[in-house]
């Protein structure tokens, strides 16, 4: 089964509650951006069930919002575990003792580590030993996101999929921009977890994200 993620990119918790609302026709994942959120309040967003949640807290470095205090942004992401968020996406660029100790309490929480790259794709070589400096940290998930500046590097990104199943890890892993929409499309189908994808262009939470019913009208094109 191909699987979306559709994050929720609104400023407000009575805005993100409604596009909660209106994902869950559409998404198997719901992916809450609190970095987008000027007051966070997690376990009304969370409340109602019905689909499993992503909980993020994405720094600027990386493409996200949050600009304070790194103990703050993990303070809400062990709040998420708490209150028991299906996964928690963390960055492998954050601070070590924090990050260690986020993934030894995870409890019944599965952690998605994550890379972005908005410049570039590394090599694949680069790309190999990125994977496995992650692989060492023991994630439920790894997610590995690069700037597609040619065709050619959907392929490298993608090339870490049956990599990654090779060694029985659970990978997110495509290209970003205009020239990396083949790998977000292609990427379930090679047995990543899933795809992302905004519930319109105005709600794109990185660029050349597709919308919800572009990517599912594709894939039904291509069945």
């Amino acid at each position: 089964m191909l699987k979306v993620c559709i994050p929720i990119v609104e400023t407000t918790v009575e805005k993100a509650r409604r596009s909660i609302g209106e994902a869950h026709q559409w998404a198997d994942l719901i992916e809450l951006r609190v970095d987008y959120l000027r007051e966070p309040d997690l376990k009304s967003l969370m409340d109602g069930g019905g689909k499993s949640f992503i909980v993020t807290n994405r720094r600027k470095e990386e493409g996200g919002r949050y600009e304070g205090d790194e103990r703050k942004r993990f303070r809400i992401l062990r709040e998420a575990v708490a209150l028991g968020a299906e996964y928690v996406d963390i960055e492998m660029k954050s601070e070590p003792s924090l990050l260690q100790d986020l993934i030894s309490n995870k409890k019944s929480t599965r952690m998605i580590l994550s890379f972005h790259n908005f410049q570039k794709t590394p090599s694949p070589r680069e790309l190999g030993r990125l994977y496995d400096r992650m692989f060492q940290w023991g994630p439920d998930v790894i997610k590995i996101t690069t700037l597609a500046t040619s065709w050619e590097d959907n392929f490298k990104v993608l090339s870490l999929i049956p990599y990654a199943r090779r060694k029985k890890q659970k990978i997110v892993a495509f290209c970003m921009g205009e020239k990396g929409r083949m790998s977000r499309i292609f990427a379930p189908m090679m047995g990543a977890g899933w795809a992302y994808a905004s519930l319109n262009r105005n709600r794109i939470s990185a660029p050349g994200q597709l919308t919800v019913t572009e990517l599912k009208e594709i894939w039904e094109r291509l069945r």
